[in-house]
């Protein structure tokens, strides 16, 4: 509490906020992110989404950005940040498998034990991963998204990240969901338990998403972002444009199609590899 209060009245101050404070309080808070003391965004039942964000985590990490001094990071090529800004080495103890090839987690992200990380993949500041997900090669995990545990985060699939605005809720991947190869999911879309996200498939704040099995199209509501339920299936589909030129060229649009909900066939079939752990 007492960090929440000092990092919401320094991003009030602004420009003029103490520049030492800042930086401590910066500090603090990625050692609390790295650790999983705090989050961006956690589980709340009372939420329409089942997830509240914590606008003041977002908050602290901006202010490492205000107050960081640009400096030489380079190391054989040549890399500028700002000072604030740290590249974790959690170390054997920390029980992530980071494969060799050009990985990076960055500081004030939390990845939990059994996490593997395939070359090259990113995951940013302010990010939580839990425990056995894998983040495949050319993946990325974006500023303050929260991925939970047993998740597959597949090959060039893009978790978008979003700091700005502070109350903006970061996209949520729950528990056991296998994100497909080339998939992009952004814009503070909710991804609900078991749900699997097929190859290629685009999910924003405001894609409608048209469940064949209930004969519903799912929207995000005023305030509140896109969720896919618990255990859909979706992949790519389009659907046809009715109205004005678009109709006479025979256009199509891209369309996220729920076709079945999880079942035992389905679980066979993307359960995560275990001789690879």
């Amino acid at each position: 509490m007492q960090l929440r209060l000092t990092i919401e009245g320094l991003a009030a101050a602004g420009a003029d906020a103490d520049k030492k404070a800042a930086r401590a309080a910066f500090d603090d808070l990625r050692l609390a992110l790295e650790v999983g003391a705090v989050r961006a965004a956690e589980p709340d039942p009372s939420a329409p989404s089942g997830w509240r964000v914590n606008a003041w985590v977002k908050q602290g990490i901006l202010l490492g950005f205000r107050f960081g001094d640009l400096v030489d990071m380079s190391a054989g090529l040549p890399f500028y940040d700002k000072d604030t800004q740290s590249v974790q080495n959690p170390g054997v103890e920390g029980g992530v498998r980071i494969v060799p090839g050009g990985s990076a987690i960055r500081g004030g992200a939390f990845v939990a034990r059994g996490v593997i990380c395939m070359p090259p993949m990113y995951i940013n500041i302010g990010a939580y991963v839990g425990e056995g997900s894998l983040i495949d090669s050319h993946a990325l995990v974006g500023s303050c998204a929260q991925v939970g545990a047993h998740v597959h985060v597949s090959a060039a699939a893009q978790i978008g990240g979003v700091l700005e605005p502070v109350g903006a809720l970061p996209v949520i991947i729950e528990d056991d969901v296998l994100i497909g190869g080339n998939t992009g999911i952004y814009e503070g879309a909710v991804i609900k338990k078991r749900a699997v996200i097929a190859a290629g498939t685009i999910l924003t704040g405001s894609t409608p998403v048209y469940d064949l099995v209930n004969g519903t199209i799912i929207k995000p509501s005023a305030g509140q972002p896109l969720v896919i339920p618990e255990g859909a299936v979706v992949v790519p589909g389009a659907r046809a444009v009715t109205v004005g030129a678009g109709r006479e060229w025979g256009l199509s649009l891209a369309t996220p199609v729920i076709v079945k909900y999880r079942d035992g066939k389905t679980d066979a079939r993307t359960e995560l590899e275990a001789w690879i752990r």
